[in-house]
């Protein structure tokens, strides 16, 4: 909490220029930055989330002004003439769900977990962590070949030093794939989304899904942004940090859901278990928050400072709460290239199907308290 606090008063500083920012509209694009997040968070963490999304509608300002692309503009229109038929039709939350090909990858068999890798540049800076990490081209084919479900970027410069250019880089290896076992995987946008053309950026770079964090945008544009991906064949991971956000999400209209800031794998479930017992039931339930689709639960890893590997544990545990998927960022870079601990090892890991009662990756030497096999076993 204490990182995030300084990044936003970081950020915040970044974007004084906001007010007095005048963009020259090449395009007729407007940024609505009086947009409040509809959130029931507590009061600093609005706080921090309105910084957030001040500074990016100044770098998403600055992009558009620097003149996007011919193809993300008509990607962009698109998207606009999509809104115009929704509002037309005006049954937009009557439309028929169906489950697109990101969620169906993430939904495994009970009992199961499937990873979404995140690449990024930039780590926290913990103790044992590597100081570089490998280009795109490099570990994107790791995360596929050792058993990921799909790839994230980060590509948001400021937290992740990632770029648009990266999650290019990583569409291409993956599409270099096709044909193979395994394929290519599905790749995500995790940018921190304040505005449609991002979305449109996201979709002209190849990506196959988006992320939209509730606490930036609140409700109303989490509902908006799902609507607009859907309309240009992108699937929308929502972030939620409390079970009021969860519920707001699926009210919008969201299916994937993505805990984030929260640690424990309880304390996790407690989030998204109403949403879930409400939609995944085959019951019929009369609860506004069901909308008779299923949805798609993540529990987003939080790295620990140190090198014992409790991260593989808590994926256990989050399998084996119910989760469907979990989101590995930092975890996955801790041990460098350890040849059982590099991050296509931590992956492996946290797909093997053992349990923290008979298995500890902690005990490397096998000497550790109630342990049947350790991490370099699970990878063997």
């Amino acid at each position: 909490m204490a990182r995030i606090t300084a990044l936003a008063l970081t950020l915040l500083a970044t974007s004084s220029c906001i007010e007095s920012f005048a963009p020259t509209h090449q395009y007729h694009h407007h940024i609505n930055q009086h947009a409040s997040p509809q959130s029931s968070t507590s009061t600093s963490l609005q706080a921090i989330g309105v910084f957030l999304r001040k500074a990016k509608e100044a770098s998403v300002r600055q992009y558009c002004q620097d003149g996007p692309s011919d193809s993300v503009l008509a990607i962009l229109q698109q998207i606009k003439d999509g809104r115009d038929n929704n509002n037309a039709s005006s049954s937009s939350t009557n439309t028929r769900f169906e489950t697109g090909p990101l969620q169906t990858a993430l939904t495994k068999r009970k009992g199961t977990i499937s990873i979404i890798a995140e690449y990024k540049r930039n780590l926290e800076g913990h103790s044992g962590y590597l100081s570089e990490i490998l280009p795109p081209r490099i570990l994107s084919p790791v995360f596929r070949e050792f058993g990921a479900s799909a790839v994230a970027v980060l590509a948001d410069e400021r937290m992740g030093g990632c770029t648009y250019d990266d999650l290019v880089d990583v569409v291409e290896e993956q599409m270099e794939a096709m044909g193979e076992v395994p394929g290519p995987l599905p790749v995500i946008c995790s940018d921190l989304i304040v505005d449609e053309i991002q979305i449109a950026r996201a979709k002209d770079s190849g990506a196959s899904a988006i992320v939209v964090t509730f606490n930036v945008v609140g409700g109303e544009k989490v509902g908006q942004f799902v609507r607009d991906a859907r309309s240009v064949g992108l699937e929308t991971i929502v972030q939620v940090g409390n079970a009021e956000e969860a519920r707001g999400a699926v009210e919008a209209g969201a299916s994937i859901l993505s805990v984030v800031g929260v640690d424990g794998a309880d304390a996790k479930y407690e989030v998204v278990e109403h949403v879930v017992s409400s939609n995944n039931s085959d019951n019929d339930n009369d609860d506004d928050t069901s909308s008779n689709r299923p949805i798609c639960i993540i529990a987003n890893i939080l790295a620990k400072d140190n090198k014992a590997l409790e991260e593989v544990e808590e994926a256990w545990m989050c399998r084996d709460k119910g989760f469907n998927c979990v989101w590995v960022s930092d975890a996955l870079y801790k041990s460098g290239n350890d040849p059982v601990e590099h991050p296509g090892a931590i992956i492996n890991s946290m797909r093997a199907k053992s349990s923290v009662k008979y298995a500890s990756p902690k005990a490397r030497s096998g000497k550790g308290e109630g342990a049947r096999e350790y991490l370099g076993d699970i990878l063997m």
